[in-house]
């Protein structure tokens, strides 16, 4: 399936957007077609992400950079401007939560497109509900080989595995030149997480490293002795974890705890502060590659790292940023969009096909630095990064320090 190729066009400023005074309304089989009832109060995006369920240590923090995008660009947008209005739905862990989340969504809330879902096995099953439908979807956290190919409606801001997931091992080596044997263990039941390890596992075999073993697990599990004996009675320098920030950082725990010392690699799902309080002071020393940081110059990044420091008295993380840039998204377009056609005019079903076509022309100065799409929809960044985690001796302190 193909999508719209269309030419980048320059970045519009998200301050103009302007003001929808009235609505207009057709009816179709699929009860679509509707402009927004609550047009007055703000042009409505949906939120599908996790607040429930062992996933909600990466939903809720997605939930909390969209939020803060909503109040900011709302702020920005002047008193006669459109504003955007965010519909949150818990999507839980599962498929069938995201699923009843997209249908809510998109048949009674009636958003004209939507930031999720939280993880991409999610994704798999209830994008093509969207795309079916024709909601533009934009992930904000999904990162697995194979998403924007789902259809003409899904795109995403996170960057794709294969892109990420090599520096950090390519960092692990610089920190250890002698590095030889490595132990893999992954999530089987997450299909981001299955895609995550053939990376990890390709990129540990083209720098000439040894695999020794690789260990399966489920998201749902919290015990790993089994699996943890295994791999440390087979001496590995290098330990990989494709896993979730819960079941991952148990297993960190339960590693350093039956006395592995050598360095840890953690997966996308280690990309949560939440992870301190999972494995606390053994957390120390991990290595997550990244595809925000907190430093970047960019001056859209120094007001919402001002603004998430004020609010959680913390650096932002990057399922924040990712979701900030999803909403960043939509309300640059829908601005653009404006400016070519008063969508105010257009029905709900002509609002959610030209806010996608237009979306993907743009490209946008967000917290993750200069983005833009590609033609299927897969998002085109350049600033990447490798975190190592630093924890106080009491575990009590955490945050991710960038390496150089």
């Amino acid at each position: 399936m193909t999508k719209f190729s269309l030419p980048i066009s320059a970045l519009i400023a998200a301050s103009s957007l302007l003001f929808a005074t009235s609505c207009q309304t057709s009816s179709t089989p699929n009860n679509s077609a509707t402009t927004p009832s609550n047009t007055a109060t703000g042009i409505p995006i949906g939120i599908a992400l996790a607040q429930t369920s062992n996933v909600a240590l990466l939903g809720q923090e997605g939930i909390a950079g969209a939020k803060i995008a909503e109040k900011y660009f709302n702020d920005q947008s002047g008193a006669n401007s459109t504003k955007i209005k965010l519909i949150v739905q818990d999507t839980s862990g599962d498929e069938q939560g995201t699923i009843n989340a997209f249908q809510t969504l998109i048949n009674k809330d009636k958003v004209a497109g939507i930031v999720g879902p939280t993880l991409s096995q999610q994704a798999f099953s209830a994008d093509p509900i969207a795309e079916r439908a024709k909601v533009p979807v934009i992930g904000a956290s999904n990162t697995a080989k194979g998403i924007p190919e789902i259809g003409d409606y899904v795109a995403r801001v996170s960057a794709p595995v294969s892109i990420v997931a090599p520096n950090s091992v390519k960092a692990a080596l610089k920190i250890e030149p002698k590095i030889k044997k490595v132990a893999v263990f992954y999530a089987q039941n997450d299909a981001f997480n299955r895609s995550e390890t053939e990376i990890f596992q390709q990129t540990v075999k083209e720098q000439g490293l040894e695999i020794v073993t690789v260990q399966k697990f489920q998201t749902t599990d919290t015990d790993f002795q089994t699996q943890s004996t295994n791999a440390i009675n087979l001496k590995p320098d290098l330990i990989i974890i494709s896993g979730l920030a819960a079941d991952g950082g148990n297993l960190v725990r339960q590693l350093r705890e039956l006395g592995y010392k050598g360095i840890i690699i953690g997966g996308n799902g280690f990309n949560t502060s939440n992870i301190f309080a999972v494995c606390k002071a053994l957390c120390d020393g991990v290595l997550v590659a990244q595809a925000y940081s907190p430093e970047h110059p960019g001056t859209i990044n120094q007001a919402f790292r001002k603004i998430y420091l004020e609010q959680y008295k913390k650096e932002p993380p990057q399922f924040s940023a990712q979701a900030f840039a999803a909403v960043q998204v939509y309300v640059e377009a829908l601005q653009a969009l404006n400016k070519k056609s008063d969508i105010k005019k257009l029905t709900l079903e002509q609002l959610r096909v030209e806010l996608n076509k237009q979306l993907l022309t743009g490209k946008y100065d967000t917290p993750l630095g200069e983005i833009a799409f590609t033609p299927v929809g897969d998002v085109i960044q350049k600033d990447f990064y490798v975190a190592q985690l630093k924890v106080d001796k009491d575990g009590t302190k955490g945050k991710f320090e960038f390496l150089k």
